[in-house]
């Protein structure tokens, strides 16, 4: 198994962080005592409470899992008759509150309580938003300058409706004060396992007593719909000694000046190559840290981002990083030190050599008519899906739409001889993933390899319609 070095982020398909010295520590000395969880994450809340300036605290499997936790708490409270039921919301309160702006993948987080987010995107629609099926507002902290309505204008409101606020934070900093908890939001759920470098599977939880507590009783160790999101000893009391370090042991402006360091260096190693221009970037509400881009362009260097892109991750080390269509974006957040010479070193090496840049794509007169309905098999790994396809080809052109059981999706793509390529979007809600098949014409029927985004491929097979329900 190859390891990376990280100069992308703290992303959680590319494990995340690395946990600090003292989170490690506290996981291996919490293993070797057993202790009762209610009793435990009663005082690891006193004592998150203490260090952060919040009513209570307390420690999920996940920022996702928190969104479920608080969620599941706003519709069912504590009574474990409702709890029992979930995500069954029948007679329940389950209407989530939500900029449209703001919705992301992870609101499927609070879909599976059974909630039904109701999307909102101005001032007025979110006063006509509440009635009394409302359960819970709903903000998502990085995206706030996409939405019409200012977060502190989301809080007020739920505020005044007598209605929970929850603020997903997942990837900022839990400084003290509490920005969000300042303007008077219920809970705030941060990630365990990015800037706070505690357990990867850990989430903090910040805001009022008696939604947290009940949202911990929404989990495990109890029964109800997160019993599946389980936070050990290890993790409550790892995240406990991350957020310890945070608020009295880091030193933040330290870190900072050592991420500079590393971007300086690597930015040195390339700035002179012919065509480069280089750039340092400040960053956001969320990912906090500098980011150095570097663009050029590839007829001068011989060579395109992606192609760096991926020599990088296939060398030796593996090195990860961010691909743009123009350059590259290192991110020196969960770097280690000496990562900086490798990855300067890596860089001007590669760029510095010439490649065989990639030939024009020039499509081949059409070998085939695809025109018309096609019936689509695709074969998962797992199980499998049948889907219409109805196309219409203008010379090397596909313009269609893809009908699956639950949707309509519009489908555009070419045909080059007699290789076919097109695309559909399809998912629920803010969920969504792009289909990309590809394949080939032979003897009326098609077939090839659909990419899935990060669920991988599959195999497709696509008949003439009417050939098919003949068959």
């Amino acid at each position: 198994m190859r390891t990376l070095i990280n100069a992308r982020g703290t992303y959680t398909i590319i494990s995340g962080s690395r946990a600090l010295d003292c989170v490690a520590a506290a996981m291996v000395e919490a293993t070797n005592h057993y202790v009762h969880l209610d009793e435990l994450m009663t005082r690891v809340g006193e004592r998150l409470a203490g260090l952060t300036g919040a009513e209570w605290g307390y420690v999920s499997s996940g920022a996702a899992a928190a969104l479920a936790e608080v969620t599941a708490a706003s519709i069912a409270g504590a009574d474990p008759e409702q709890m029992a039921r979930l995500p069954d919301t029948t007679g329940m309160r389950n209407e989530v509150i939500m900029q449209a702006a703001h919705r992301n993948t992870y609101d499927h987080a609070i879909r599976m309580t059974g909630a039904r987010i109701v999307e909102v995107e101005t001032v007025e629609e979110l006063e006509a938003a509440f009635n009394d099926k409302t359960a819970l507002v709903a903000v998502t902290g990085d995206q706030a300058h996409r939405g019409k309505i200012p977060v502190q204008a989301m809080i007020d409101a739920a505020r005044r409706h007598g209605i929970p606020c929850l603020v997903d934070a997942a990837a900022e900093r839990p400084d003290v004060p509490n920005r969000y908890l300042e303007m008077g939001a219920d809970a705030v759920t941060y990630s365990g396992g990015k800037c706070l470098r505690g357990p990867q599977a850990s989430g903090l939880v910040l805001g009022r007593k008696d939604l947290l507590w009940a949202a911990f009783l929404n989990a495990a160790p109890h029964h109800g719909l997160g019993r599946p999101m389980k936070a050990g000893k290890e993790e409550i009391m790892g995240l406990l000694a991350a957020v310890e370090a945070w608020v009295r042991g880091r030193d933040h402006d330290a870190e900072w000046q050592c991420w500079e360091g590393y971007l300086a260096r690597i930015r040195t190693a390339v700035e002179d190559l012919p065509s480069v221009e280089t750039a340092i970037e400040q960053p956001g509400i969320s990912n906090v840290a500098p980011t150095l881009t570097i663009r050029w362009n590839p007829e001068a260097l011989q060579c395109t981002p992606q192609q760096i892109h991926q020599e990088l991750l296939d060398g030796e080390p593996s090195i990860t990083v961010h691909v743009l269509k123009d350059g590259l974006r290192i991110m020196p957040y969960m770097m280690e030190e000496g990562d900086d010479a490798i990855i300067a070193a890596r860089l001007r090496e590669l760029m510095g050599k010439p490649h065989v840049l990639p030939a024009p794509s020039v499509l081949e007169p059409a070998r085939a008519d695809v025109s018309g309905e096609w019936a689509v098999d695709v074969r998962y790994v797992f199980g499998c899906s049948a889907y219409t396809a109805a196309l219409t080809q203008e010379g090397n052109t596909l313009r269609g739409e893809l009908r699956t059981p639950f949707t309509v999706s519009p489908i555009e793509g070419t045909i080059s001889g007699s290789a076919v390529t097109w695309g559909a979007v399809l998912g629920y809600e803010s969920s969504r993933t792009r289909y990309a098949f590809t394949g080939e014409v032979t003897d009326g029927v098609m077939r090839g390899v659909v990419t899935l985004g990060e669920y991988g491929t599959a195999d497709w097979v696509a008949r003439p319609a009417k050939a098919a329900a003949d068959a």
